[in-house]
């Protein structure tokens, strides 16, 4: 049996924390910052832990992680 592979951008997007939980960065944080409050702008800098409808997807992206 062959092994499996992960999906690269699966892998640069997500880690995997310490309790098993996929973390993620905020979107929306590229371009068009003028409008965006400094309070808004801080809190996307802070990554987050992945919602759960999108958890089980993503490990089977990353097998090893």
């Amino acid at each position: 049996m062959p092994a499996m592979k992960t999906n690269r951008s699966a892998a640069k997007r997500f880690k995997v924390s310490g309790n098993g939980k996929l973390i993620r960065f905020k979107a929306n944080k590229r371009h068009i910052l003028a409008k965006k409050s400094t309070k808004r702008k801080r809190n996307l800098r802070q990554p987050t832990v992945t919602d759960a409808t999108s958890v089980k997807a993503m490990k089977k992206c990353m097998p090893y992680a």
